[in-house]
């Protein structure tokens, strides 16, 4: 099997140890991510990469024969799609999000918030409704967490609301919307590789995101008024002079809502709110030429003039739109090196050691079946932090026992998209959380513009994800009882919608 759906009848690449020896790569990930989020408490995505590239030679060595197949596979994942989609989804977000930023959307939020008396704790809720329609709105709940982890979370956290129970409702309503959104990557691939149709599909999963996002409404707002702030300096004075101008921001954010919805591709999307988010700035006077883009130079001279060049002590570049895009690189490295090891996995034959021992000998009745789809999905995306990647890589698998058992395209896909959408941002090595936490660093990796006290440790906020955690028990009680089960001869799709 690849990443594309394919099959293989013999593994590309032969181990010491045999096929289970492929997952040593991202097993000794995993293994080095529990230690230093779990153990030491360290976030750092750059010590990741370093366990990622500790994790890729390691494997190197339980090769047979010639290397040069093993190097090569490692170029292989470094080239899917999927990676590169959630690396240009991180880009153009963190632009945006930066860009509004400079705009004093942040400040326009904690002004909102005063006037329409929504306190620290009930802004974790608000948040998660808030996220999770921004999430489905745009299709991406990486796209969404940058955004609102850059503009949200501060204005959260400077009127009290805890900083933990916040970055997960933010994680939490990317969930909602990775798994509901129609133009979601997620969903498409959970339709497409099921023989499903994507209206169908989401019509169908409807009443599952429900039922987990009610409970997890309600835990949001009790655990909102049961855990403290930050105590941040200057919080209080911040608050007292947020003025409302920011505000027109929600137009550039629905430009980017409308623009998505209408079914344009999340790039065009995000650009078009990113020219009106320009516009308004300039235009209204919320932030200058330089606050968007600079160019720093060590001399004065004629080119100093302009409004984009400024004086200093060192050359550089810089603005929204330059801190919005290099504060991912560290994440991009780490993706890039997630997905090659999957792919060792793949060519290795790991995944499918892991799918025909499910199918041959756990799976024997249709109850027990989807126990081990929800269970092996769970599974996959816990080594495969790339949601989507992830879900491409155990497609098959679910259309394999789902087609054994005559279970509906539509209940295999709804299967599928859960577990890849919900845990894919909780675990502090996923894509999900790690993006957000990227955000919280900055650049250059000291803490956000408000200060270190802002920043949350990744594996704080893996109990608060109520949204993930109830849609995995949601979908497992399903299996267990039954709940919305449908076998092929209930429904037929009409069309394979196909992206």
């Amino acid at each position: 099997m690849d990443a594309g759906g394919g099959s293989e009848a013999e593994p590309r690449i032969s181990f010491y140890g045999g096929k289970w020896a492929s997952t040593l790569p991202l097993g000794f990930f995993i293994l080095w991510a529990v230690f230093q989020s779990g153990v030491l408490g360290i976030g750092d995505t750059n010590g990741l990469v370093i366990g990622a590239l500790i994790g890729t030679i390691l494997g190197m060595f339980f090769v047979r024969g010639d290397w040069k197949t093993y190097a090569d596979t490692i170029f292989e994942g470094m080239t899917q799609r999927v990676a590169a989609t959630a690396i240009v989804a991180w880009l153009w977000a963190g632009m945006f999000a930066e860009t509004l930023q400079v705009g004093g959307f942040v400040e326009g939020l904690i002004f909102a918030a005063d006037a329409l008396n929504v306190g620290a704790a009930t802004f974790p809720a608000a948040a998660f409704v808030l996220c999770g329609l921004l999430a489905t709105g745009i299709g991406t709940g990486y796209g969404a967490t940058v955004a609102f982890v850059t503009l949200f979370f501060p204005a959260g956290v400077l009127i009290g609301a805890s900083p933990v129970l916040l970055f997960a409702a933010i994680l939490s309503g990317a969930v909602f919307g990775d798994n509901l959104a129609p133009v979601s990557d997620t969903t498409i691939v959970s339709a497409v590789t099921q023989d499903a149709d994507i209206g169908g599909v989401v019509a169908s999963r409807f009443k599952y995101a429900i039922v987990a996002a009610v409970p997890a409404f309600v835990a949001y707002l009790i655990m909102g008024s049961m855990l403290s702030g930050a105590s941040l300096e200057g919080a209080a004075a911040l608050r007292d002079t947020a003025t409302a101008p920011g505000l027109v921001h929600l137009v550039s954010m629905g430009v980017v809502i409308a623009t998505a919805v209408a079914g344009r591709h999340i790039v065009e999307a995000i650009s078009w709110g990113l020219v009106v988010a320009v516009g308004f700035n300039l235009g209204l006077g919320l932030s200058s030429v330089s606050d968007v883009l600079v160019f720093t130079v060590t001399e004065a001279g004629t080119v100093t003039a302009l409004p984009f060049v400024a004086v200093g002590d060192t050359a550089s570049v810089g603005g929204s739109l330059y801190t919005g895009a290099i504060g991912f690189f560290p994440l991009i490295v780490l993706t890039l090196l997630i997905v090659s090891m999957a792919q060792i996995m793949i060519r290795g034959g790991g995944f499918a050691a892991i799918q025909e021992f499910l199918l041959n000998s756990v799976a024997t009745n249709v109850r027990r079946a989807e126990v081990t789809m929800v269970l092996g999905t769970a599974a996959i995306n816990g080594m495969i932090t790339i949601n989507t990647a992830a879900e491409i890589a155990i497609a098959p698998y679910i259309a394999r026992i789902g087609e054994k058992f005559n279970i509906n395209g539509y209940r295999r896909a709804n299967i599928l998209d859960a577990n890849t959408s919900a845990l894919g941002y909780i675990f502090p090595w996923a894509g999900g959380v790690l993006v957000g936490y990227q955000v919280m660093v900055g650049p250059d990796g000291l803490g956000a513009e408000y200060g270190p006290e802002m920043v949350v440790n990744p594996i704080e906020v893996v109990p608060y994800v109520f949204h993930g955690w109830f849609l995995v028990i949601v979908f497992l009680a399903a299996a267990v009882t039954g709940f919305g089960r449908e076998y092929v001869p209930d429904r037929t799709s009409e069309e394979v919608s196909r992206a």
